[in-house]
């Protein structure tokens, strides 16, 4: 078709840099590190459940702000992980995954003209999201080696126009999760420039060394003014389930509900009510999810050691980011072409999380959150890079 009978709105978008990798990774037969959905099993409890759901014939149209039980569910998970009360009926909206859950918000709170703040490198459905609504996006840039918010280029990006801000926490892809201090910042300018933040904490429980993940909207004041989202995906191993969910205050849920009634109305049935069992699962179930993957995260950083690619050691996510800088490649595109073409291992470029791509160019992602024989096969080509 020809690009004249495309809307100006999705003009310039195209098949995102996970979809063009995965091609490449099938064309060539590369172990894919680069998008990331687990390749082993989701949780047993959850797909049980889902089985159970559709044999009682829970199969017919969930409400549009989703199953009861998943709300009640979701408000004893926050009441659990994050001493947070809340109201399944007034502040639980469930949706297609946190990427709906994402467009959604910022379709019913961003007029033309207004700006959003995001930090880069960013995941690639924040910037379309924000300009399909009319919107601009002003980025703030986390840099290594540790990712931190620079608090002077943080208070310099808000301004009269500015309407929302985005923070994903644990971030993708740099591994990074905001402390206290960095959100108590964005809680303070949010305040002073009376801003909405939308939290994307699809990691939530995938956290290493001791770190701990923080609702920005648990801080004093940001309730009112914050759009947490969050998914199953990660958390479950099932990313192609897509259960998401937005938590609101009361006056918030309509720039949620009325846009998400719209996109989708409302997610499979069955799916929700196995969330619903699968989010009261014991401690041990979580302690031993991030476990697992901090086993995974240090085989990938002891492999990087031994190829003599700096690695930054991520805090939270199932990500890390290398750095190409001393190779002989120009960009972090070449670098993962080759590497998928040449060695046989799928990577991310993340040049596409960027809008300053300079800022990108010398790192690229990987992936962790796969079955150790993955792993393993990656390593015994990676192992090439060796100099």
């Amino acid at each position: 078709m020809q690009e004249r009978y495309l809307a100006e709105r999705i003009r310039g978008t195209s098949t995102t840099i996970f979809t063009e990798m995965s091609r490449l990774a099938t064309q060539y037969q590369a172990v894919n590190l680069g998008q990331a959905f687990p390749d082993f099993p989701g949780f047993h409890l959850a797909k049980e459940a889902a089985c159970d759901a559709i044999t009682r014939d829970l199969n017919q149209y969930a409400l549009m702000h989703g199953q009861a039980t998943l709300r009640h569910a979701l408000a004893e998970h926050s009441r659990r992980f994050y001493a947070m009360e809340l109201d399944p009926d007034a502040h639980i909206t469930v949706t297609c995954g946190a990427t709906e859950a994402v467009f959604a918000a910022i379709l019913g709170v961003i007029n033309p003209g207004d700006e959003v703040i995001l930090f880069e490198p960013f995941y690639d459905s924040y910037l379309p999201a924000v300009r399909m609504a009319g919107g601009k996006a002003r980025v703030v840039t986390l840099r290594p080696p540790d990712f931190r918010v620079p608090a002077d280029e943080l208070r310099a990006a808000f301004g009269p126009r500015t309407r929302a801000i985005i923070v994903n926490t644990p971030h993708n892809p740099t591994g990074h999760v905001f402390t206290r201090q960095e959100l108590a910042l964005i809680a303070e300018l949010c305040h002073a420039h009376d801003v909405v933040a939308i939290t994307d904490e699809v990691y939530e429980h995938i956290v290493f060394d001791g770190h701990r993940h923080l609702r920005l909207a648990s801080l004093p004041g940001m309730w009112e003014r914050t759009i947490t989202i969050s998914s199953a995906g990660k958390t479950f191993s099932l990313t192609g389930w897509k259960v998401g969910w937005a938590i609101t205050p009361a006056h918030l849920a309509p720039a949620v509900r009325r846009t998400h009634q719209f996109i989708t109305f409302a997610g499979a049935t069955p799916l929700q009510e196995a969330i619903a069992v699968a989010l009261r699962a014991g401690d041990d179930y979580f302690e031993a999810l991030r476990r697992d993957y901090q086993a995974r995260r240090d085989f990938m950083l002891d492999l990087f050691a031994q190829i003599g690619l700096p690695a930054y050691v991520p805090e939270g996510t199932y990500f890390v980011l290398v750095d190409i800088g001393e190779t002989d490649f120009p960009d972090d595109v070449a670098f993962c072409r080759h590497l998928v073409t040449e060695v046989g291992v799928a990577a991310i470029p993340p040049t596409a999380f960027y809008i300053n791509k300079h800022e990108g160019r010398h790192l690229v992602r990987f992936t962790f959150c796969k079955r150790w024989a993955t792993l393993e096969a990656a390593a015994e080509r990676l192992i090439r890079l060796r100099g």
